[in-house]
Formats: C-alpha cells, structure tokens, sequence
C-alpha cells in the first residue's frame, strides 16, 4: 500500500546499489520538460520553454492525495500572487496524471483535496522529468519533495530535495527567489 512506500523509503535507499545519473546541475542549463497540466480548470501541455524570460519554481511532491501534500500545495498556491509579482512561475509536478490532478483540485479541502488552484499541477506519469531533475525515489515509484529555481535565461539556480515526510517553506523559497534575482 501506498503508506508502505513512504515508511519504507529509508530501507529501500539503503539497498540501492547503484546511483541514477541525472541532468539537473546547479549554475547549468535546466533540463527540458514537457508534459500536460492541469491548469486554470482544463487540461493544456505545457514546457520548460512555454516560461522563457521568467523565473521558474518547479517543485515536486510525492502523490495526490497523500498526507503533508495537500497543505504544503495549498501554502505554495496561496503565494502564488507573490511569486508571480517577482516575475516567477510556481510548477507542481507528481508522478500522478492530469486526470488524478483534475480530481485532487475537485475535493475539498476539507476533504484532503487541494480546491482551486492558481498554479500549473504538471502530470510526470512516465517518472522522465522527476528522474531528470535527481527528484526520483531510488525504488522509482515516485518523487521525493524537490524543489528547483530556474532563472529567466533557463539555467538552474537552486536545487533542494527533501525526504518524504519533511514539507517545505513557500516564504524560504519566495526569499531565494528574489536573492537569485
């Protein structure tokens, strides 16, 4: 069951053997990205390249519907007016398709949805663009709590990535943001 992912992660780690190789390297070029989103209430496909002359804040989380997610994207999207005023694009991206992220924005929140949401929700069902950026699990079932600042010119400024149950600061990430710019 899902909670077994989450509970077992350290074990799982610790039996890797191998290490996955990744593109995503802090002072270079951000790794390309393309995938369908669930974005202002329909389903559009959107790139790395559709925020060109733009900061971005892609950050991974682990599955809808799960603990922790659901008010750490709440806290995310509820600054969105914020980032956007520095002239930054928040991404949310997990291994769930943008049919589960349809659902995950229909609930309530006081049902364990997100509700309306002012950010892309970036479906990465094929694991490519978690696995690109270092912010796949070692087992690959899905993605850890990642976090990269991408400048206007595309490169990768800042690149941070929690284990599971640990969320993340939105005002931090606001703060590097405007420290990068």
């Amino acid at each position: 069951n899902m909670l077994s992912l989450f509970k077992n992660s350290a074990v799982k780690r610790n039996t890797m053997t191998s290490v996955r190789a990744f593109s995503a390297q802090v002072t270079q070029p951000a790794p390309a990205f393309e995938g369908m989103a669930w974005t202002e209430g329909g389903f559009k496909k959107i790139s790395l390249n559709d925020y060109k002359g733009k900061y971005v804040v892609l950050f991974f989380y682990p599955l809808d519907f799960t603990f922790v997610c659901p008010t750490e994207i709440v806290a995310f999207n509820e600054k969105a007016k914020d980032f956007e005023a520095t002239g930054a694009q928040l991404i949310a991206c997990s291994v769930d398709s943008h049919f589960t992220h349809m659902e995950y924005t229909k609930k309530p929140r006081e049902q364990g949805g997100l509700g309306d949401m002012d950010i892309p929700m970036l479906s990465d069902l094929g694991h490519k663009i978690a696995s690109d950026y270092g912010a796949l699990m070692p087992n690959g079932a899905l993605a850890l709590r990642a976090t990269y600042i991408i400048d206007d010119k595309g490169t990768l400024r800042h690149a941070s990535v929690n284990d599971l149950p640990v969320g993340r600061n939105p005002d931090e990430v606001l703060r590097l943001v405007q420290a990068f710019q």
